[in-house]
């Protein structure tokens, strides 16, 4: 049986390229072609595909989207993104949105027929290089988790205030401690976060949610 594959692409020459490819590919055969996210919402649910293969930078709705909204529905179609980018955000988004795959535009015939019987058949295709890029991410995350809990209880209730907005001054009232006792465990919060700034610190702290068994402080009026 062939791999059915619809296509969600807004370059129509690139929409046209990707559906001669397929058709002209052995096992394969496109069974719809979409110019836009929305396009493909309402439309692409009639042919439930095997595969899609989506762009992730569509004009209006995004691919990330796109995917978001389709994937409930056909939950045993698998998604391709297609895309530009090869940053471990734009990966992470499209992975958690349903996506199963990631290839770079510029993947030839050969690797792209490939990746979508590969998906098809229960991988998860990536070119190298966005593999390399989201097992480091993976790994600093998991750094970030370890320095966590490296921090001691007071050392996150200062960062728990830091993130809420309070000053030096007021996080020092707020703790019953010297002003600046708190500069020195910024420094050591700063240290063990691997950090150079309170921002960077914060978006440590956004990613990795802090438990402490001390009275949250509430947030200034």
């Amino acid at each position: 049986m062939k791999i059915n594959v619809s296509i969600v692409e807004d370059d129509s020459q690139v929409r046209k390229l990707l559906v001669g490819w397929i058709n002209g590919a052995e096992g394969f055969q496109c069974v719809g072609e979409h110019p836009s996210g929305s396009h493909a919402v309402k439309n692409l649910l009639r042919n439930e595909p095997d595969v899609v293969l989506m762009d992730i930078n569509l004009g209006g709705m995004t691919g990330v989207e796109c995917v978001r909204q389709i994937k409930p529905q056909l939950p045993d179609t698998q998604f391709i993104m297609l895309t530009v980018y090869e940053d471990a955000d734009h990966i992470f988004e499209a992975l958690q949105a349903g996506a199963t795959g990631y290839l770079l535009k510029e993947t030839q015939c050969a690797e792209l027929m490939a990746a979508i019987r590969e998906v098809h058949q229960g991988g998860s295709p990536m070119t190298p290089n966005i593999a390399r890029k989201l097992v480091r991410a993976f790994q600093r995350n998991s750094a970030s988790a370890n320095s966590m809990t490296e921090l001691s209880i007071r050392e996150r209730e200062v960062l728990d205030l830091l993130a809420q907005g309070y000053l030096y001054k007021e996080i020092a009232a707020a703790l019953q401690i010297r002003q600046p006792t708190v500069a020195t465990y910024l420094r050591r919060i700063y240290e063990k976060l691997h950090v150079q700034s309170r921002s960077e610190a914060i978006a440590r702290m956004a990613h990795m949610p802090i438990k402490s068994d001390a009275p949250r402080i509430p947030v200034r009026a």
